[in-house]
Parts: C-alpha cells; structure tokens; sequence
C-alpha cells in the first residue's frame, strides 16, 4: 500500500484547547480517514509542546512540578481524541525523554557537525506570549500582533541556527512546488518573506533563564529553543532517534497540517534544519485560517469564546464535525455562529440527510419488503453518483474538504427530489415491481452517501449503514461502484438519526 504520513502542530499546554484546535485536528482526522478509505497505509500524528519560561512558571505558580504540570494539561489533549472522534495513531510530548530528547540531540548534533550551529551574544525584542524573538518589522505599532503586548529587549548569550544560509534553496522549493505550500495565496505571502531574505535565528536560551527544556549536547548551560525541540516532533515520534522502521517507512510527511501564524517556522526554519541535517523534506504543508466567533475575535478577556468540548456534549461529536469541514472554507479564515450552527443543523442534518433515511426506511419496513434483488439499473441515479464521486475524490484530493462536503449533499437533495417525484408510496399500492427498482436506486444513493461521509462524520455514517441493512465498516473495495452491492437484505432498526434541534 501506498503511505499516506499526515500530522497536527503540536499544542502549546498553556490551557484547554479551544476551537481553533478543533479545527486543526477534524480537518486533519478527515484526510487520515479519507485516506485509510481509499487503501493507503496512513500514519496520523499529533501531539503537545511541552516546554517553555510559561510553561515553567505557570507551574511554579501552581505549586506543582512541573513535569506533573504538563503532564496533566497534556491530557485534555490526549482526551480530544475521544471528544472529537480522532484516529490518530500516535501523540508525542515534547517532555518524552525516551522518544523525543534523544532525536532532538541527534539532530542538534548533525546541524553541528555542518557547522550551521553557531555562539554569539544576541540583543533583540523578545515576545513573552509567543515565547520568541520578533523583527522590529513583525511588529504593529511597536506590538506584537498576537498578543498586542510590546515585546522585552533581552540581550543574552545563544547558539543560532546559520537559516540564512539555506534561504535561496527554500524559495526556490517553495516556487516549484517541491515543497506545496496549500492553498496557493499562502504560498505567495511565504515567498515573498522568505525571498527578502531568512535570517538566523536563536536555537538556545541560557539555562539561568529557561531551565526547563532539552539540554543542549555538550553545554549544560545551555537548553534548546523551541525550534530544535517542537518542530522535530514530526521525526521523533516515528523513531528518528534509532533510524526505525517505522521512520523509514513513513518518512517524509505527505502533509503538516498548520495555522496561519506558524507558516514562517514549518515552511522556513523547519525546512532550513532538514536541509541542513541532510533529512528528506515533507511533501506539502496545508494553512488554515483562524475562527472568529459570531463575527468577533475569540477572546477569554471578553467572554467570546467557544468550547469545543462543550459543543459535543450539548450537540453531538458528529454535529461540529460536520460543521467545521462544511462552513469553514480550507485554508480560509471562518466564523462558529451560533445561529448558523443550529440552522446548518436544522436545515442540513435533521431536514435532508435525516429525513431522506427515515422516509425511505418508512417505505421499506412499513411495505414488509424484505428482501429484493438489485436487477434495474437506473441511468439518471447511476450519472449522479458517478459525477459525485469523480468530484468528491478530487476535491478531497485537493483537501478542499468544504467543496467536498457539497458534493455529498448535492447527491442527498437529488434522491429527496426522486422521491418527491417518483412517489414511491403510491406506486407501493399500485406498481410494486415499479416501486420497489425505485427503493432499490435510492437506498444505492444512500449508500454512497455513507461511504462519502464516512471521514467527515464517522460515527452518523454507521448508523445510517446498520438502518439500511449494512455492515458498519466500509469496505471501499468492495463497495465501490454503481450496483456493487446487488442484494439487499432486510433493513435494520430504524429511527431519528438527527432530531431537531428546537430554539
């Protein structure tokens, strides 16, 4: 099988994860399980940064260790994949000294040996929120942009990354598309940073300073900045460290999965130490936006904030699943309306896809046809299917999740329009061996939406597929095409897969 290697950026364990993350990890759950259905061998990692001046004196505050600390903020983030429904298959934490602390050393260790690691005393404006040191140019109005605080002047004594070294390569990757940079607006804003010229970039913190981190090999004074130990995540939870199998099977990644504010780290300084280091280069970096809530800037200071976690247990997994793949535009910034999200609910769910299932379970059980073979090939279902799938797949190809989503709901407003216009509850009492090729088209249509919605919601699909006499898994193989399945046995329990939500 072909491999398929996807990952998250790792959290910042600074506080619970919030929408933004939500978005992150369905998205990226989404391609891994399109990709699982479509027969590769597919690795999908994320994880926690776990170290850091916030994070030790956060723990400091709390009376705690500080291990202990990170280790029970790490938590909400291992429990997302329960939350969220998430097929991850590994989650690191940058604090993992089996793991993690050796790849970063070898990798520290091999920059080193090119000679592209490097000591000098270092004055510059130091961001505490981002925890890195900014340009003057990066500022706006003399702050940073993120967290609208005027950055500290440190000066102080580091090791430095030679990044400007490798920056006519980067661009050059960038330009070409041997490094995709997805969707291609943010492709042209990275490259015209990177071809104004990357520069080096603090790889150390004094130890004084920031005492909690990877030690620096062969200077016990020194610990590693953020960028030999968070971005090297993508290598050391795949065994890096001991050149495993595992490494050497899924190396490099096919596609980092990434917000907008990090662009210039993955598409820059990580690539910059992988040239460096000698180490194969990942395949594309997708770019979301970021999500506004009702229009505004999620903000804890405001009380404009949205918890994910809470969304679940008011609404179902399946439910914001559905809404972030199908209302936030890949790589595009979006807005969680409440409102919005009740009507996409109401309107999407509960209305067509819910209310297609349930009427033609009704038919079928109601009528006592158990059993039917599938000998009459419709031509104008058989089209529609063929056009949806054709799109679906390049668009998910694409990882243009939201265009996607449309396909599939263009398939299930087609078979409620059939149904309307076909009336199989009259033809049941007057055209039996009419009605029933009918009832046989339409449940193939809901198969195929089954199939289609499986990695967008996962668990609504098996409960559709068990309602109409199914097994609960996909087999693509097997499934795939018109008619595949040519015998359909009696339905199962039926029942109200989506009901209304009521204001």
């Amino acid at each position: 099988m072909t491999k398929f290697y996807t990952t998250t950026a790792i959290a910042y364990v600074n506080g619970k994860p919030h929408m933004g993350h939500a978005l992150e990890f369905v998205m990226t759950d989404v391609i891994a399980r399109y990709k699982r259905l479509m027969g590769f061998d597919t690795h999908f990692l994320t994880g926690t940064d776990e170290h850091g001046v916030k994070i030790y004196n956060s723990a400091r505050k709390a009376g705690v260790e500080t291990q202990d600390y990170v280790n029970k903020h790490a938590e909400f983030y291992r429990g997302l994949k329960d939350i969220l429904d998430l097929s991850n298959d590994d989650f690191i934490q940058t604090t993992d000294r089996d793991r993690h602390w050796p790849a970063c050393q070898k990798l520290w260790k091999k920059l080193a040996d090119k000679e592209d690691i490097y000591k000098k005393e270092y004055e510059g404006l130091y961001c505490e929120g981002c925890e890195a040191f900014m340009a003057s140019r990066d500022l706006v109005d003399g702050v940073c942009p993120n967290h609208k605080t005027a950055p500290t002047l440190v000066k102080e004594t580091n090791y430095f990354f030679r990044l400007s070294k490798y920056s006519k390569k980067i661009a050059e990757l960038i330009e070409t598309d041997k490094l995709q940079i997805i969707p291609s607006f943010r492709k042209h804003e990275i490259l015209n940073v990177v071809k104004e010229g990357l520069h080096d970039v603090s790889f150390s913190r004094p130890k004084e300073i920031l005492p909690w981190g990877v030690d620096v090999p062969g200077d016990t004074d020194q610990v590693m900045y953020v960028w030999c130990d968070a971005l090297t995540n993508y290598i050391s939870a795949i065994g890096y460290n001991e050149n495993s199998e595992q490494f050497k099977t899924y190396w490099p990644a096919d596609l980092h999965i990434i917000g907008k504010d990090i662009v210039r780290f993955h598409a820059g300084i990580w690539i910059g130490m992988l040239l460096s280091a000698g180490i194969e280069l990942p395949k594309a970096i997708l770019v979301h936006g970021f999500i506004t809530h009702n229009g505004d800037k999620m903000s804890k200071t405001t009380g404009n904030v949205v918890d994910p976690v809470e969304i679940v247990d008011k609404y179902g997994v399946d439910t914001l699943r559905y809404y972030l793949v199908r209302e936030i535009p890949s790589g595009r910034d979006g807005n969680f309306s409440d409102k919005l999200f009740i009507e996409r609910y109401n309107s999407d769910l509960a209305n067509n896809l819910g209310n297609l299932v349930n009427r033609i379970h009704t038919l079928i059980s109601r009528n006592n046809i158990s059993e039917f073979s599938f000998d009459k090939f419709y031509e104008p279902y058989k089209e529609k299917i063929d056009d949806a799938w054709k799109k679906y797949i390049s668009d998910m190809d694409k990882y243009n999740l939201h265009e996607a989503v449309f396909h599939i709901w263009r398939l299930v407003d087609f078979a409620n329009k059939k149904i309307d216009e076909e009336k199989p509850w009259i033809l049941l009492k007057t055209d039996e061996g009419r009605a029933k090729p009918i009832l046989c088209n339409l449940l193939e249509v809901i198969r195929h939406i089954t199939i289609m919605l499986t990695p967008i919601m996962p668990k609504s699909a098996v409960k559709i597929r068990e309602q109409i006499g199914l097994k609960p898994e996909v087999d693509y193989e097997l499934e795939n095409g018109w008619g595949a399945m040519s015998v359909w046995h009696k339905l199962g329990e039926g029942g109200i897969i989506f009901p209304r939500i009521e204001t």
